[in-house]
């Protein structure tokens, strides 16, 4: 018998941009590969459902979401006369695709607790490479464009920029899912003005409100969303689980949790002794493992991690106290003092959080005017905030137990 062929030009159903298509059998194979599925266990925004209910969606989710901005955004490019190949459309598009792939569980918890000797940008290449292997060769195009090594930099540019394909998705996903209109971007205005002058992505001149509405929308997005306190001490919660899971288990402590989770509390990881054999564990780790294990911690017999972990089960977060100015030393000991006796390094904290909508000094936004100058967006915008906040502004937390 002859084995049935697969329609692989599928069409999907999203909510934000409704039918995206799947352009090749490649990019179909990658979507339908193991590595890439896992995405879908994947939480886009960590725990901030627990503050806004609906941001359930997913990295899968995003990054189809990339795919499908990528393709209008070469075919942007294309009607306007820029000359890209099919191979490197193709490859474009396969960089976007994949440019998360390296998120562990939770997105960027995982970075700073467990995996902690190297980055998500690190294993996203590390999977491509190996990716790369399965299909043949047919993915160095895409792998060289995503490291930046490509000669045609626009196209790095529309995958890692200040205005990149990235952004407009997850700051229009995001804004729907937990329904702050004020992210709300109009991400068709801002493909429709992209424009190649000297090897660089730029706008035209008639997109300039829009990349203002940009600039201010993301500023928004991170302090009502991406940075709002209560989002904030969840995440930091969740790290101080992690820290204290692999301190015990360090310590020769069995903590239950799942093969594949215990193998990466177990162990130390860096970017030279993360090999094939841990990027294939690292594939099958999600955020299910986490959570099953948290749940099971809740009711062990050490203090810290029991106690922890109850608390970001039934969302009883510490009292976190958000402020423009540093607190002082003698505040903070007095707090320290206060709860010793639980342990106060994972009970009492505190840190600082950034927020800057724009950096001038790197990957600059230029605007490109009909006579062919270009400016940069803070100097071509008329619009009194926008080089206002490309200066970075500061936040001071402080978090302990309340009474």
């Amino acid at each position: 018998m002859t084995e049935k062929k697969t329609n692989k030009l599928k069409i999907l159903n999203d909510p934000i941009y409704g039918f995206i298509t799947i352009p090749n059998a490649l990019i179909f194979d990658l979507v339908e590969h193991p590595y890439f599925q896992r995405l879908r266990r994947i939480s886009q925004m960590g725990l901030s459902y627990l503050v806004y209910p609906g941001a359930h969606h997913t990295r899968f989710h995003h990054a189809l979401g990339c795919l499908h901005l990528m393709q209008k955004a070469i075919q942007t490019l294309k009607f306007k006369g820029i000359d890209i190949s099919e191979e490197e459309e193709t490859a474009t598009c396969i960089a976007i695709l994949l440019h998360d792939i390296g998120h562990g569980a939770f997105s960027h918890a995982l970075e700073s607790s467990i995996v902690t000797g190297i980055s998500h940008e690190e294993i996203s290449l590390k999977f491509m490479e190996e990716l790369n292997k399965t299909f043949d060769g047919r993915l160095s195009l895409a792998i060289d464009i995503f490291k930046g090594n490509y000669h045609r930099k626009f196209l790095y540019q529309l995958i890692s920029s200040q205005l990149d394909v990235d952004r407009l998705d997850y700051l229009k996903r995001d804004s729907f899912y937990t329904g702050v209109a004020e992210g709300n971007i109009n991400s068709d205005r801002l493909l429709a003005m992209l424009n190649v002058k000297n090897d660089c992505l730029v706008i035209e001149e008639k997109g300039i409100y829009s990349v203002e509405k940009f600039i201010v929308a993301r500023r928004l997005m991170y302090w009502q969303v991406y940075l709002h306190k209560t989002g904030l001490v969840a995440e930091i919660l969740l790290e101080k689980i992690l820290k204290r899971a692999k301190e015990l288990t360090s310590s020769g402590v069995k903590l239950p949790a799942s093969s594949i989770f215990d193998y990466f509390l177990s162990n130390q990881f860096n970017h030279n002794n993360f090999t094939n054999k841990t990027l294939e564990k690292f594939a099958k780790l999600d955020d299910y493992d986490v959570f099953a294990a948290i749940k099971e911690w809740c009711s062990h017999e050490d203090f810290i991690l029991s106690k922890l972990s109850n608390s970001l089960i039934n969302r009883n977060f510490p009292k976190i106290i958000l402020q423009n100015t540093p607190f002082e030393e003698s505040e903070i000991n007095e707090i320290k003092n206060k709860f010793k006796a639980e342990n106060s390094a994972y009970f009492v904290y505190n840190g600082k959080i950034c927020n800057q909508a724009y950096d001038a000094t790197k990957n600059n936004i230029q605007i490109v005017y009909k006579n062919g100058n270009m400016k940069d967006i803070t100097q071509a915008s008329d619009h009194l905030n926008i080089q206002a906040l490309s200066k970075p502004v500061y936040k001071y937390y402080l978090c302990y137990p309340k009474e």
